[in-house]
């Protein structure tokens, strides 16, 4: 296999200057995320050009020019499952790589499973098998051998073939808009998680109250900074439950907090102090400033209706050549429900399954179903997509803003 290696500054600068006359750049990362804050990068696979390149960031001191190159307009970049690609490229800029194409999202509009592993769309794609030899390899470790660096370079040099094959099967079914929608979404949801509260993230805080969050925030901002002190993964430093076990128990004593069962570490007593600190801080915030919970359980009865048309999403999107997964889980399922019953606030943002390609496919027919005008059958036992959906006769169906108590508040139709 030829392939370009890319080890001096020097060499990486007029690597990113060549790119620039790309009309694609398909890209792919090794990395060990398990034993530091932030996730190592240790290898860059590029298919631009028609050549393969092997980008080794360990013996560089500066990665900005390859990730402007990326971010540059002019290309479309090619990743699979590329969250990772784009939270460096944001990490490094400031600003996520250019014409994003991800083969795993844009696979599953053409009725390929989601999320499909590279392996899988090689196959049912190409025809090909991909190596998976080197799964566990710590890339951290130098020199590389052959064998790794094939196995790397294996995870780039398919993606575009992949995009072609799959382009191809957008423009057959008219979903290229679909494609650059999800895109957009996809692309503005990493950015908003890198930047809004990430201490909302925190497993276990469902149901804690404003001064037991102001508490969870606090600590979480310790733990942040000592887990970037040592450079450790943060919930090392301190678990998830014992940040909220302690928000729970609002004691900026250090013996009590001492007394809790999983502190008894020798680096967390000699922090009994900073950590009784961060509590403190909390409990003397003045009401109006302790963040405000976030309400987003959904009600028990809905848990029938919503598997209910879950089942039906699934008839539509194998007949309509589409992953049900990528579409939405029965919990978008239940969100819409609840957001048309008038069990949500009507004034938020309407739900996944409510906007654009998703409402064309069957938000509208979820609207219509729920306000009874249009039913379900079985047209079919037999076939893959058995389910036919049929207008209701005109007999002045209740429309589910309409009715006046939660006991009318039951979808007919169904």
């Amino acid at each position: 296999m030829s392939y370009r290696s890319i080890t001096t500054d020097r060499e990486l600068k007029e690597y990113a200057e060549g790119l620039a006359a790309c009309e694609s750049i398909a890209i792919d990362t090794e990395f060990v995320a398990e034993d530091s804050y932030r996730p190592v990068l240790c290898l860059i696979q590029v298919a631009a050009g028609g050549e393969l390149a092997v980008v080794d960031p360990l013996g560089l001191d500066d990665l900005a020019p390859f990730w402007r190159a990326l971010a540059a307009e002019g290309h479309e970049t090619i990743v699979h499952a590329g969250r990772g690609e784009v939270e460096f490229c944001l990490a490094a800029i400031g600003c996520p790589p250019a014409r994003l194409f991800d083969v795993q999202i844009a696979a599953g509009l053409i009725g390929i499973e989601y999320p499909a592993g590279y392996s899988t769309l090689i196959s049912k794609l190409l025809g090909k098998r991909a190596t998976k030899h080197e799964t566990r390899t710590d890339w951290r470790r130098r020199p590389l051998s052959k064998r790794q660096i094939h196995y790397a370079v294996d995870d780039v040099r398919y993606l575009p073939p992949l995009r072609e094959k799959i382009r191809a099967g957008l423009e057959r079914l008219g979903r290229l808009e679909w494609l650059a929608d999800e895109m957009r979404q996809w692309q503005e949801e990493i950015e908003r998680a890198a930047s809004q509260e990430r201490w909302r993230r925190v497993s276990g805080n469902a149901g804690l109250g404003p001064r037991e969050l102001a508490v969870l925030r606090e600590l979480w901002g310790w733990r942040e900074k000592e887990a970037e002190r040592r450079n450790q993964p943060a919930r090392r430093v301190l678990r998830d439950d014992l940040l909220v076990e302690l928000a729970r128990r609002q004691t900026a004593d250090p013996k009590r907090i001492g007394a809790v069962r999983g502190l008894q570490r020798g680096d967390l007593r000699r922090r009994l102090g900073e950590i009784g600190a961060c509590i403190r801080r909390a409990l003397d915030l003045p009401e109006e400033d302790c963040p405000a919970p976030v309400r987003g359980a959904r009600p028990p009865k809905l848990s029938v209706l919503g598997q209910f048309l879950f089942a039906a999403l699934g008839s539509i999107c194998r007949e309509a050549e589409l992953a049900p997964q990528l579409v939405g889980t029965p919990s978008d399922v239940r969100e819409l429900i609840a957001y048309r019953t008038g069990l949500t606030d009507s004034r938020r943002d309407p739900p996944k399954l409510a906007r654009g390609w998703r409402a064309e496919l069957v938000g509208n027919l979820f609207d219509d179903l729920l306000a009874g005008r249009k039913s379900i059958r079985i047209a079919d036992a037999t076939s893959e997509h058995p389910l036919a959906f049929e207008p209701m006769p005109s007999t002045g169906p209740i429309s589910c803003q309409e009715t006046k108590s939660p006991a009318d508040k039951r979808p007919a139709g169904l």
